[in-house]
């Protein structure tokens, strides 16, 4: 602990003012994660503003978020601990730290659209179902109704099935034409 203390000691009072930034940035930022990855988010907490927000870039993200300005804080503080020794000006070292703060927030804004993009909302439709390749299940007779099983954003789905006037025998490949009604839709051979 003596030689950590005779170290800090040792340093740029600038450089300190970056540990500083950086330290204490990191440990927000790592609990801010576990909250996350717990499902304890700060988007769970019931807070009201009287504030007119015009800086809502969608999906649910804003530009001045506390995750984004923890990024900023966290790239300013670890861009100024590694460009300082290396540049020396406090000014330049300054703008490459605010550089790389800016960086972060563009690295945790596209990662948090990408995982965005993962969302799915697993309700579907019969509707979603027409025009798409289907595999009957059940004969369909050509006056009656059959099973068929039908692939629907990656997951199997069985309904029944009518065909126009045409015997069509299990295993066979047909295309969903139309709905019926809530339960049945109108197919016709490949």
């Amino acid at each position: 602990m003596n030689e950590l203390s005779i170290w800090y000691a040792s340093l740029d009072p600038m450089l300190r003012f970056y540990w500083w930034i950086a330290g204490i940035s990191t440990i927000v930022f790592v609990v801010q994660s576990i909250l996350t990855f717990i499902g304890i988010d700060a988007t769970d907490t019931d807070a009201d503003f009287d504030v007119d927000n015009t800086l809502d870039m969608g999906g649910g993200l804003n530009l001045f978020s506390v995750k984004n300005v923890v990024a900023l804080l966290m790239g300013i503080g670890w861009g100024g601990i590694c460009f300082y020794p290396l540049v020396g000006s406090h000014l330049f070292a300054g703008f490459l730290s605010v550089v790389t703060g800016s960086l972060f927030v563009a690295l945790f804004v596209f990662i948090f659209r990408q995982t965005r993009k993962l969302e799915r909302n697993g309700a579907w439709s019969l509707a979603d179902c027409v025009g798409l390749v289907a595999d009957v299940y059940l004969h369909i007779p050509p006056q009656g109704k059959g099973q068929i099983q039908v692939s629907v954003h990656g997951s199997i789905h069985e309904l029944t099935a009518v065909s126009d006037g045409v015997d069509i025998p299990t295993g066979r490949k047909v295309r969903i034409e139309a709905v019926i009604d809530e339960s049945t839709v109108k197919v016709s051979t490949i």
